[in-house]
């Protein structure tokens, strides 16, 4: 089903401002409040949990955390307490994380891909109360089991850009997110080697796309959006910038081509009650939105 949601940057905004954040998006009607897990910022889980405590019917989308930074039994821990204690309100993801941080704090994997082959299906599994047992070249569990599984398993998402990864999300996980930088036709390709990726593993259904677009809302709109892609070429045809109506165009056009929840990431230089309120905006202008299904 389709969606509509906002993004919450750990840079420019530190912590503190998460909570009126997330109480504003939820005044103004916004569905979904993704965040990250940038090094050395903040803690995505941490985050998480303090936003869903201060929001009554806000889900709250972790895209991403770093898969290497955690064991996998130390991250189905933190997703278990948090879904148990919000049911149906989390939306945790996962990715490479960034190499040079990665590499800064003596986690970089050797080969990221099979680090996310092998963490993703444990994770998946340890949430839907299985006992783990699995001898991999990252992940190496015997018998583990979690105490507190969620009555209902979240999706679990996986953070992906080229070929490879695209398709293993598919394969592995869930759900994927995708990232602000692409145009529509672009996103559509990613679409389509994701659930490629999942029809070659066997498994059925789609897997759910999230896929941020940079956006900006008023007068000089396109100019401030673009600004944030010099370095890309088409930039215009990567932001979304205007009146709400502009921008609900826009985001149908993502929906057109396959993405399931439009992340809007607003300008750094935005006031996020004043940004929450035009996406609240957006979303009355779209299709009725469902939840994940």
């Amino acid at each position: 089903m389709s969606r509509i949601g906002m993004i919450f940057s750990p840079y420019p905004h530190p912590p503190e401002q998460l909570r009126d954040a997330a109480r504003a998006a939820e005044d103004a009607g916004v569905e979904e409040l993704w965040l990250w897990e940038d090094c050395f910022r903040s803690s995505a889980w941490a985050a998480a949990a303090a936003a869903l405590a201060v929001t009554d019917h806000l889900r709250i989308g972790v895209g991403i955390a770093p898969l290497p930074l955690r064991n996998v039994a130390a991250s189905a821990m933190e997703v278990a307490t948090i879904e148990r204690m919000f049911p149906g309100r989390l939306l945790p993801g996962f990715g490479h994380g960034v190499q040079d941080w990665m590499r800064q704090v003596g986690a970089k994997a050797a080969s990221p891909l099979t680090l996310m082959r092998e963490h993703l299906p444990a994770l998946r599994a340890l949430l839907a109360g299985e006992t783990v047992s699995t001898e991999g070249r990252y992940v190496k569990l015997r018998g583990v089991a979690l105490d507190w599984p969620p009555a209902t398993a979240p999706l679990v998402y996986a953070a992906a850009e080229g070929p490879k990864t695209l398709a293993l999300a598919g394969e592995v996980a869930d759900g994927v997110v995708l990232d602000s930088r692409h145009t529509v036709a672009e996103i559509a390709a990613a679409v389509e080697t994701v659930q490629a990726g999942r029809a070659d593993a066997g498994r059925e259904g789609r897997a759910d796309v999230v896929a941020y677009v940079l956006t900006a809302f008023g007068p000089g709109a396109r100019e401030r959006a673009t600004a944030m892609m010099r370095d890309r070429p088409d930039a215009a045809d990567r932001v979304l910038a205007g009146s709400v109506s502009e921008v609900a165009d826009g985001v149908a056009r993502f929906q057109a081509v396959g993405v399931d929840d439009v992340v809007l990431l607003p300008t750094d230089d935005v006031d996020l009650a004043a940004f929450a309120a035009a996406v609240g905006q957006v979303a009355l202008a779209l299709p009725a939105a469902g939840g994940v299904s």
